[in-house]
């Protein structure tokens, strides 16, 4: 069990839709922001900070300049994860969900002996994913999470309908937080639970789990 499921998983980096890093400068409105999220900012700042990771990652690997240009819309993808990841909080929280410290390092030791080792799951996630090393613990922390909310809802996750219970759920707990995002971003669409067009990021397979059709 890892962050990215044949049937729905989440985003703690969504990847492929996105638009390349932006300017540090906020809405009139949020001078600063890249979003607001229940009237908590998500700072330009630490946006870029989450970018670079993966770029100074990426620069590091045997094929920099091919997995640069496979995520060359970046910032907006890591943005879109960031907000998915407070709604995902909340609509944990809204169905009595938590996640424990021992929940993680079991999913985690899962994932990486699935992967073949801690630095082969790291490795296989910034190629297919751009999530750095040090983004690893909290995707997987998000994926127990929406495992946990999808018992809770009885939503069985290889079905239509299972994911829908789950996207209405998520798209509840987005509509309660509200989601203003700097417009230089795009706009965040709650229905969908992701930033204007992005490619839903968790509706991917995992790095160690072939693709279905």
């Amino acid at each position: 069990m890892i962050r990215r499921r044949t049937a729905l998983s989440v985003s703690a980096a969504a990847l492929l839709a996105a638009s390349p890093l932006l300017a540090a400068c906020g809405s009139a409105s949020h001078p600063g922001a890249a979003a607001v999220v229940d009237g908590d900012r998500i700072t330009v700042s630490e946006l870029q900070s989450q970018v670079e990771a993966v770029r100074e990652a990426q620069r590091g690997s045997a094929q920099p300049a091919q997995l640069i240009q496979d995520s060359g819309q970046l910032s907006r993808a890591t943005l879109s994860s960031m907000i998915f990841d407070r709604i995902l909080d909340r609509a944990a929280a809204d169905a009595g969900v938590s996640v424990s410290r021992s929940d993680v390092q079991k999913a985690q030791a899962t994932a990486e002996r699935q992967a073949g080792g801690a630095d082969r799951l790291r490795e296989q996630w910034l190629q297919q994913y751009a999530i750095a090393p040090g983004q690893v613990e909290a995707a997987i922390r998000n994926q127990v999470a929406m495992d946990k909310l999808a018992q809770s809802l009885g939503a069985d996750r290889s079905s239509p309908q299972g994911v829908q219970k789950l996207v209405d759920a998520l798209s509840e707990a987005s509509t309660k937080l509200g989601v203003d995002v700097n417009p230089r971003y795009g706009t965040w669409d709650s229905k969908k639970v992701q930033l204007g067009n992005a490619k839903t990021p968790w509706l991917r397979p995992t790095p160690t789990e072939p693709a279905q059709a």
